[in-house]
């Protein structure tokens, strides 16, 4: 079927078709019960960023919940170049993509007779969507108010935070109730024990005396961005250590800032009352490392987005 040069390009169960007609059946387990995995990369100048990480992180996701796409690594891999390929006439000047990938198990069996868990194939979706600059443009400006709602993040021994799940409805509600109390804010859970964990799609770190603290993985999705940072602030000669953070921690911060694969970096100004740092973003160490994040992708990550105030 030949491409629609005004509608985005995915792949869908073996083949390349407008994204309208990717079509997912109301029995399908992950629009059900959310029986289903995912992932998701960024570009950088059209071109996507760290897909190796982001696949084989995708594949333990897989294994975790025991599905079997019938593809390598390899060549999901290639799939998802060849969507930002066939969309490349489509990314405005300036812009970027969101690149995902997308999984569930499959049809929910309903016929007389069969098991109702029979294995009826999974569904297979690689998509590409242009990432927000305008909207989340003013973070880089003001910075991101955080909110701690009461909803905790799923415990480790209930169902592991390190697969990344098509079911957010953990942290739904906790960004409905954090959006509540303020419409811009992001919500970052506390895990079981009270401690920071993570918000929907980002981790938290904090800065107090040049020293950078993030939660340990084993409470948290361990995102590619998170382990980027990690990596270049060990580069700039920080301390970064995993350990326990709580609200004090957080409220007594020099710097607090959020990673994530569309943000990669932003300074947080706020957490619940308490303004960071006085307020003032970026802190030195968020600017240290939004500038070596710059460099490693060739692209000036903060000036993407405040261009769009403009």
């Amino acid at each position: 079927m030949p491409e629609r040069s005004n509608q985005r390009t995915a792949y869908f169960n073996g083949n390349y078709v407008p994204e309208g007609e990717v079509r997912v059946p109301f029995r399908d387990r992950s629009f059900l019960y959310g029986d289903g995995c995912f992932d998701m990369t960024r570009t950088f100048a059209g071109k996507p960023f760290r897909v190796k990480e982001h696949i084989d992180r995708f594949y333990r996701s897989l294994a975790y919940l025991g599905i079997d796409i019938g593809l390598k690594p390899t060549e999901l891999t290639d799939i998802t170049h060849e969507v930002v390929r066939r969309n490349a006439h489509l990314l405005g000047q300036g812009d970027d993509w969101w690149v995902g990938q997308r999984v569930s198990r499959g049809i929910k069996s309903v016929g007389e007779g069969m098991d109702p868990w029979e294995d009826m194939g999974p569904s297979v979706i690689v998509d590409c969507m242009p990432l927000p600059f305008k909207a989340r443009a003013a973070h880089y400006r003001d910075g991101i108010r955080v909110v701690v709602p009461s909803v905790r993040r799923t415990p480790p021994g209930s169902l592991s935070p390190r697969v990344k799940t098509h079911n957010y409805l953990n942290m739904v509600m906790a960004d409905m109730e954090a959006r509540e109390r303020d419409p811009e804010a992001w919500a970052v859970l506390l895990d079981e024990n009270g401690n920071l964990c993570e918000g929907m799609g980002s981790n938290i770190f904090v800065v107090k005396e040049g020293r950078i603290s993030t939660p340990q993985g084993r409470y948290v999705l361990e995102g590619i961005s998170r382990q980027t940072v990690i990596e270049l602030a060990r580069q700039e000669g920080f301390e970064v250590v995993e350990r326990d953070i709580d609200l004090y921690d957080a409220y007594t911060a020099d710097e607090v800032f959020l990673t994530s694969t569309s943000l990669c970096l932003c300074p947080v100004s706020k957490v619940n009352h308490a303004a960071i740092g006085g307020g003032t973003v970026p802190g030195p160490v968020a600017a240290r490392l939004l500038k070596a994040y710059s460099d490693y992708v060739g692209i000036d990550i903060a000036q993407q987005y405040l261009s769009r105030l403009k």
